[in-house]
């Protein structure tokens, strides 16, 4: 764990200047950061979830046009959102809701695998997740947003 120590320069407001001859005090106080304690986003995998939104399938494209600007239901969503070392199509942080679109990577037994190990860690977290076949988005596009919103706790 990394601990720093930092000086904060608090200017009071003139009412309490007044009489006390003091134009500022200083606070100290520790700072503590932990890498590991960084959930969302962290900065390691950032040029990654660049990579990954410049990159998207026609499925993602797809279904961003529909989610984006709080399309569905007032939803804000997210692209290519990392959650600890793991990069998520779309991410609603109002309803910690994960979305994976599936494409044939994901059917092979290695990839089952690993989205099996990494949807348990993920809703070990309080994470929600669903997961869209890449042709549903083209074929049945109202039934997924009907499972997405599905998932929203409140109205």
């Amino acid at each position: 764990m990394d601990v720093k120590l930092y000086t904060l320069h608090i200017s009071l407001p003139s009412f309490l200047r007044r009489g006390l001859g003091v134009v500022s005090t200083f606070i100290k106080f520790k700072y503590t950061q932990c890498i590991m304690d960084r959930l969302h986003n962290r900065k390691e995998l950032k040029a990654r979830r660049k990579h990954l939104r410049n990159n998207g399938t026609s499925a993602e494209a797809t279904l961003w046009t529909l989610l984006s600007n709080k399309q569905l239901e007032g939803r804000k969503f997210r692209r290519q959102h990392s959650i600890k070392n793991y990069i998520v199509d779309f991410y609603c942080p109002s309803e910690k809701l994960i979305i994976e679109l599936d494409g044939d990577i994901h059917f092979s037994e290695a990839g089952l695998e690993y989205d099996q190990k990494r949807d348990s860690e993920l809703r070990e977290l309080g994470f929600k997740i669903i997961r869209i076949e890449n042709e549903d988005v083209f074929l049945a596009t109202m039934a997924v947003l009907d499972k997405i919103k599905s998932c929203f706790d409140h109205p």
